[in-house]
């Protein structure tokens, strides 16, 4: 049976704002969460991007939902060796209740620490050696390491869950789903591609678990919605490779100033219809996807959780 999360938008609220919706989700029925690990937001307008790390040590006091990061990337900005130690760290802070959702990233947020961004072929490379390193590193042995990518000399990891934290990884491509049901122990997307499930499956994911998400935004009044949606998320509008090669917000900016309110709004259900809120998650459901995370775009929040609490997720279950 389909379970549903809530997806917490790290490129549009605070620290303290990310806990008290990860505990209005809990209150409101939700059954695990999702949070965005980002350096940058994808447009100045939305403001915000702590570090994911510190946000998921208070969620993991505040709440008794499951957490998985969609995504991380542990290839450029931060060392995968680094990576394993805060993933670590959080599946033991929340009682094995932490998932490690990874992907090949984007030059938005890893542009920081090498201004060479790799092409995706490489990156998929990288991925694979930094999550065998991880793997390795959560036995708790002395590991040191010498690959085609990274190098790791004597590390050990001393604070250690009772079990490795599973890792989910991120896939649009068939490459990235091949990878991802050959080595990963989930499958993360963020479009309800019935046939990226199936091609996961093939490639010997058949039961591990697929993780899908989008994003809505309910208000009372639909035309306002809209605008809210075209105003923070006009980069849902934006097609092709630019999200993972663009290396600043201005860029961004500058490519959604084409984007109509339409195309921004296309696969996001906006206002409050409820039919219309079920209809979008359901999309995920038929799909075949076990998890679904639903995230609400804006600063109406609280009038979210009451609407999915009463009327959304009865319906859905």
């Amino acid at each position: 049976m389909t379970s549903f999360g809530y997806f917490l938008s790290s490129e549009e609220h605070g620290p303290k704002e990310l806990v008290r919706q990860a505990k209005m989700a809990e209150r409101a029925g939700f059954e695990s969460l999702w949070i965005s690990d980002h350096y940058h937001p994808w447009l100045d307008e939305q403001g915000q991007s702590p570090f994911v790390w510190t946000v998921i040590g208070a969620i993991a006091e505040a709440t008794s939902l499951p957490i998985t990061t969609a995504v991380t990337c542990p290839l450029v900005r931060i060392h995968p060796a680094v990576v394993a130690q805060a993933a670590a760290t959080s599946a033991a802070i929340t009682g094995g209740r932490f998932r490690l959702g990874v992907g090949t990233g984007e030059a938005l947020n890893e542009h920081i620490m090498n201004s060479r961004w790799p092409p995706a072929s490489e990156r998929l490379e990288m991925l694979e050696e930094a999550i065998e390193l991880m793997r390795e590193l959560w036995s708790g042995k002395l590991v040191t390491h010498r690959g085609t990518h990274y190098n790791v000399d004597t590390a050990r990891l001393y604070t250690l869950p009772d079990e490795p934290p599973p890792v989910y990884m991120s896939g649009f491509g068939d490459k990235s789903v091949e990878l991802a049901g050959r080595i990963a122990d989930g499958y993360i997307c963020t479009g309800p591609e019935a046939e990226f499930v199936q091609k996961f499956h093939e490639a010997g994911g058949v039961g591990k678990p697929v993780q899908g998400g989008l994003k809505v935004c309910y208000a009372d009044d639909e035309a306002q919605a809209r605008k809210t949606v075209h105003r923070l998320w006009p980069t849902q509008g934006i097609e092709g490779e630019a999200a993972q090669l663009l290396p600043l917000p201005r860029h961004f900016e500058q490519l959604a100033g084409m984007v109509s309110e339409e195309d921004a709004t296309a696969s996001t259900p906006c206002g409050p219809d409820v039919d219309a809120h079920v209809e979008a998650v359901k999309k995920y459901v038929d799909a075949g996807f076990d998890e679904v995370y639903v995230s609400q775009i804006g600063h109406e929040q609280d009038a979210f959780f009451d609407f999915y609490g009463r009327e959304v997720l009865p319906r859905l279950r």
